[in-house]
């Protein structure tokens, strides 16, 4: 199955519907395709039609809104996709219920929001430890706790949207334990400020903590998580300013779970296989694509919208979709004088922008954090490389993350470096005093998420395939 369209909009949270919607309004043939049953991200995940209440009200509101404004504005929306390879031009190429999709278009806006930021700590292969994210579909989407007894630890908003969710869940949160100490929240109450609604929901979550007798540790890492079978505690200790254990001060917490995590990194798979420039900008989550001011990259045609151009949050996820759509519109020449329009968005844009940038630098480890990794935590799941055996190989001369993956395998499996990548190149900053930058970005190569090799090839017969007459002597 293939189609041909104005604009391809690759996936459908906030930032994708928006762009999408706007674009619709424009005159704009659009497109959406996302890997989700249905539209609305992570942050407006739709729950199982079976479960009630999987929610907070206002939450599932927004992502019903979003929902019905997408149907209604006739942009094609292809749910259940997996995308697993682009090509110049632009050709999306992806496995579907009903097997392989082709999409094409001159423009692509490229909405795949972030991924989770991992720091490896011995025990975290347990089962029973989960990423703050993958906790949150959990609770959203299926209405299931993460465990009985759970400790909520690493850094950012997210550990308190966690166990709030948790508590009002009916489930029991054993201890929230922040690597951040107190004055890193307080040294970014004025950015806070800018969006007040946003700063009085946070409150609102630490108030229901509060209430519930949660336990909050600032200023503490988790350093072991023990377990034979899965987690049966967390032992957990204070660190300075720059995230190193400090002290001998520690004490073991009972648990049957573990949400980790520690803020969010672009997710720039598909900005990285086509070919677009990149830049280093800590302040929002990492590596990100170089944008004009209209979201389009260094190539032509391709945008970026939402977290992927840089962590800013949900709630300026959708203007900047819109951004992108009108910057589509003006490639085209389409939608008449813009200018206003683009005006206006852009300024509401930064300003919601100001709350999640401070959010994501709060979430953002500091270079002592690579500390909390011991040598025998394993750093790479697919390969089951611990952190030893990268120094050893850095020892040998490995400088980048493609001389670890050439000399290691690390990064080469079915995640592609979206789960170790960060922390490799942590342990070669570690290891070396090597800059970010010069360690470099984890390579993109298709496929960009596992597919069945079933699904791309199709049924067929050896025996049915022709087979060309051999060439004459």
């Amino acid at each position: 199955m293939s189609g041909a369209y104005d604009l391809i909009v690759l996936g459908a949270g906030p930032a994708g519907a928006a762009a999408a919607i706007k674009a619709r309004s424009l005159g704009l043939s659009v497109t959406v395709i996302d890997e989700a049953l249905s539209a609305g991200g992570q942050v407006y995940r739709a729950p199982s039609p079976a479960l009630t209440a999987t929610q907070p009200d206002a939450d599932r509101r927004k992502g019903e809104e979003l929902r019905a404004k997408l149907a209604a504005s006739g942009a094609v929306l292809y749910a259940n996709h997996r995308v697993w390879s682009l090509t110049a031009g632009f050709s999306v190429i992806a496995i579907g219920p009903d097997g392989p999709l082709t999409l094409k278009g001159p423009n692509l806006i490229v909405a795949a929001g972030a991924v989770e930021r991992h720091i490896p700590i011995s025990g975290w292969t347990l089962p029973g430890v989960i990423g703050l994210a993958g906790a949150t579909i959990l609770l959203k989407a299926h209405g299931v706790l993460p465990g009985r007894r759970v400790v909520v630890a690493g850094s950012g908003p997210l550990l308190l949207l966690v166990a709030n969710k948790i508590v009002a869940a009916g489930g029991e949160v054993a201890a929230i334990v922040d690597a951040a100490p107190r004055s890193a929240w307080l040294a970014r109450l004025g950015s806070m400020l800018a969006r007040p609604d946003l700063m009085a929901r946070g409150a609102g979550w630490l108030l229901a903590l509060l209430k519930a007798r949660v336990p909050i540790y600032s200023g503490s890492a988790i350093r072991a998580i023990q377990g034979t079978e899965g987690v049966e505690s967390v032992t957990i200790g204070p660190v300075d300013r720059d995230w190193r254990p400090a002290g001998d001060s520690v004490r073991t917490i009972a648990a049957d779970a573990v949400c980790l995590g520690f803020g969010l990194l672009p997710s720039t798979e598909v900005t990285r296989l086509m070919g677009a420039e990149h830049h280093y900008e800590p302040e929002l989550g990492g590596w990100v694509p170089v944008v004009d001011a209209s979201l389009q990259s260094s190539v032509p045609g391709l945008f970026v919208a939402g977290d992927g151009a840089g962590v800013r949050g949900a709630d300026a996820a959708p203007l900047s979709g819109e951004l992108a759509a009108l910057g589509v519109a003006r490639r085209l020449g389409r939608g008449g004088d813009l200018a206003s329009q683009v005006a206006m968005i852009d300024s509401a844009w930064r300003k919601s922008a100001r709350f999640g940038v401070a959010m994501s630098a709060l979430a953002m480890p500091p270079p002592g954090a690579a500390a909390i990794i011991e040598a025998g935590a394993t750093v790479c799941r697919c390969e089951g490389l611990t952190r030893a055996t990268l120094y050893a190989a850095i020892a040998a001369g490995a400088r980048t993350l493609a001389d670890l993956k050439a000399t290691t395998r690390c990064g080469m499996g079915p995640c592609g470096g979206r789960v170790c990548g960060e922390a490799a190149a942590m342990v070669i900053a570690a290891a070396t005093g090597w800059d970010r930058v010069a360690i470099g970005q984890p390579s993109a190569r298709p496929p960009l998420r596992p597919v069945p090799l079933a699904a791309i090839t199709g049924a067929f017969d050896y025996d049915e395939l022709p087979i060309p007459a051999p060439a004459p002597l």
